[in-house]
């Protein structure tokens, strides 16, 4: 009875008696892993090899499996086949060249599987031999440089640019990675531009060519000169950096969408109705559901555009319609490995998307409150690592932009404003907010919602501290006697600020109910103003300045015990916590602290 093989290379249907048939490409992959040299008997044997298709599979495996003997052995022949495919990417006939690229894909990616631990000299002897290492990098690079630059074909672009972010990231630390040593000396930074700079181009390649340069710029950027990083921080041509800013921008609104759709699949059908019927049971299962894979490629490159160069600040302020663009499944892209950093492009209708006439009563976007509202929905969850590094990235690139005066000339202006609709986390004491009716206003008070909003969402008691610090620029949590005095200028003065008397309400609402918090902080500055040190007089001041908050919450959590236990309710609601407040905030004696004392405090801290 007939079976058919499912291995590698293996071809036909056999009988179980017989040995199944092996593709010539197999073939002549185990003739280049024998010790004789596969060309001395077949003078056409390299010519041959680039005609068939490559079975990446089976030759990365073989590569992975030899042992330390079988290297010595086999490098002659490595160094060989590394030589042909650099020579085969000079080639016209295009079958060669694809094939070219991808072998070169599985000898960088299995070479670097076997050997993880061995230093990159041995790589790199392995791979094309240390004496002959330099000429062999340089015509590669070169040649690599002149199908991105020349009138090649899009495929084969595509197929140039991964394999070098295949080269880039096939080690877990890019800085241990020796080869790119080569990639500094010969460097593809104007071809990387080129393609940015091209609307045509760009459409097609822009995410990797972004994503490419953020990763070169991070290659041993602390250690010595990196070309890249100097090259970066001086570049001013408009429309290289609007073209870099076209790629972020729609990457960044590609997750935005992304999230929007899931959120709204999630908002009707029966698994809504049953988290309405069993109140806030699910909602961490709810939140989990809601969560999308972030784009740490994209926001390392935002990070890096905007750190290192200057002009590309007014990237960030520049308008254009806010349109939600349909997504359709984008042209299918030559076969080649697995995309670097597990991160996916956004679809090529959505890169190729053509600018639009401005409409009066169209609302009105830019980078900077794309990313804003990224961040949103970023740093709503940061219990695991993956997604507590995005929502660092995500206030490290707040800080820069808050650091530069341009950007803060910018989010201050009262004559640019913009309504931004930012995403707030679900919580059991107060409801989803409408997203409706947003005012506009300058994008200074969309900085300052977002950090609001990480502060009040994150009171946990493993206190991301790190990230508090990340956006110190905006909010100064550094130092907690800044907050409190915060807290008694809204309690002593918000009469003369507050929008409405409910307002009011809310703020003896969340002092009450993250009363513990502030206990916490109580009996640590006390413990520390009682004993002699360095902090004692800066605790002594942070405990003066809580008295009214500490007024507040004594006064207010005996009414609210004694309301639940004379009414038997367990748990109170917002509304009941709130009628409690309303009759017996008049009541509350509180220390009126003047403004001189409190403009002191902000003006020593700021």
């Amino acid at each position: 009875m007939s079976q058919v093989e499912k291995k590698a290379g293996l071809l036909r249907r056999t009988s179980s008696s017989k040995k199944p048939l092996k593709e010539k490409v197999v073939l002549m992959y185990d003739e280049i892993f024998a010790k004789e040299d596969p060309a001395k008997n077949n003078p056409r044997f390299w010519d041959e090899l680039f005609l068939m298709k490559v079975n990446l599979e089976y030759l990365e495996s073989k590569l992975e499996s030899v042992n330390g003997e079988e290297v010595q052995r086999i490098q002659d022949n490595i160094n060989s086949l590394f030589h042909h495919c650099v020579q085969a990417l000079g080639e016209e006939h295009q079958i060669k060249v694809v094939n070219a690229l991808q072998t070169l894909c599985a000898l960088f990616r299995g070479v670097h599987q076997k050997n993880k631990s061995a230093s990159g000299f041995d790589i790199i002897n392995m791979l094309m031999g240390f004496d002959k290492a330099e000429q062999r990098m340089k015509d590669l690079m070169e040649r690599l440089d002149s199908l991105l630059c020349g009138d090649s074909s899009e495929s084969l672009k595509s197929l140039c640019l991964k394999l070098l972010l295949c080269l880039v990231t096939v080690t877990d630390n890019i800085s241990q990675n020796t080869i790119l040593e080569y990639v500094m000396i010969n460097s593809i930074f104007e071809a990387i531009l080129q393609i940015l700079s091209d609307p045509s181009s760009r459409g097609q390649h822009g995410y990797d060519a972004v994503v490419l340069l953020a990763l070169l710029v991070n290659y041993r950027k602390y250690e010595s000169v990196n070309p890249y990083i100097v090259k970066l921080s001086i570049v001013d041509d408009e429309p290289t950096l609007d073209g870099m800013g076209v790629v972020l921008h729609q990457a960044l609104t590609e997750y935005n969408r992304q999230y929007k759709d899931k959120e709204e699949e999630n908002q009707g059908g029966f698994f809504s109705t049953l988290t309405s019927m069993v109140g806030s049971m699910f909602i961490a299962d709810v939140d989990e559901k809601l969560s999308v894979q972030t784009n740490e490629a994209i926001l390392l490159a935002l990070y890096e555009a905007v750190h290192l160069n200057r002009n590309f600040i007014t990237v960030l302020a520049q308008s254009h319609p806010e349109i939600d663009i349909p997504v359709t499944p984008s042209t299918p892209t030559p076969t080649t490995p697995t995309t670097p950093l597990g991160t996916t492009p956004p679809s090529l209708d959505v890169m190729n998307n053509p600018e639009l006439p401005l409409d009066p009563n169209l609302q009105t976007s830019n980078l900077l409150i794309t990313f804003l509202k990224y961040a949103s929905i970023v740093t709503q969850d940061t219990k695991d690592e993956h997604r507590l590094n995005s929502a660092r990235l995500c206030l490290i690139i707040l800080t820069c932009i808050a650091e530069d005066q341009y950007a803060d000339a910018f989010l201050h202006d009262d004559n640019i404003n913009f309504r931004v609709s930012l995403h707030r986390m679900p919580m059991r004491h107060r409801k989803k907010a409408a997203g409706k009716n947003i005012p506009s206003r300058p994008l200074v008070c969309a900085v300052l919602d977002l950090m609001v909003e990480f502060v009040i969402t994150h009171m946990m008691k493993d206190f991301p501290m790190d990230l508090y610090f990340a956006h110190h620029c905006y909010v100064f949590l550094t130092n907690p006697n800044f907050v409190v005095n915060l807290f008694n200028m809204f309690i002593t003065y918000g009469d003369t600020f507050l929008p409405t008397s409910n307002s009011y309400d809310e703020l003896y609402y969340e002092i009450v109910r993250m009363h513990q918090v502030f206990d916490n902080l109580y009996c640590m500055v006390l413990r520390v103003s009682t004993n002699t040190g360095q902090w004692k007089e800066a605790a002594s001041k942070v405990t003066h300045a809580l008295v009214n908050i500490r007024a507040i919450i004594n006064h207010f959590n005996p009414k609210i015990e004694s309301y639940a236990a004379v009414n038997h309710i367990s748990q109170l609601s917002e509304e009941q916590v709130r009628s409690i407040s309303l009759n017996v905030r008049k009541n509350v004696s509180l220390n009126t602290l003047s403004q001189d004392v409190l403009l002191k405090e902000f003006s020593t801290i700021s």
